[in-house]
């Protein structure tokens, strides 16, 4: 997790939160390892994360959806 103070960044950061398994599940709608694509669906992405929804083998951490949350609030930078 970053720091408070240092900007997330989405290939540092966001990416790696999403396994291989979350991509191969969502390839029918759009690709969680394309920083377009995710900047697209934030907010969609950002809802079924903190509803539990997403992924759908298990929720993230709190940590995990606060970074994601962070990366949204900040503009979603690649």
């Amino acid at each position: 997790m970053p720091d408070a103070d240092r900007p997330v960044s989405f290939a540092e950061d966001i990416r790696p939160l999403f396994r291989a398994d979350d991509r191969e599940a969502m390839d029918f709608a759009f690709d969680l390892w394309n920083v377009d694509d995710v900047r697209s669906n934030a907010d969609a992405i950002l809802e079924r994360l903190q509803d539990g929804s997403m992924p759908c083998d298990g929720e993230w951490s709190s940590e995990e959806i606060e970074l994601f949350s962070r990366w949204v609030a900040t503009g979603t930078p690649a």
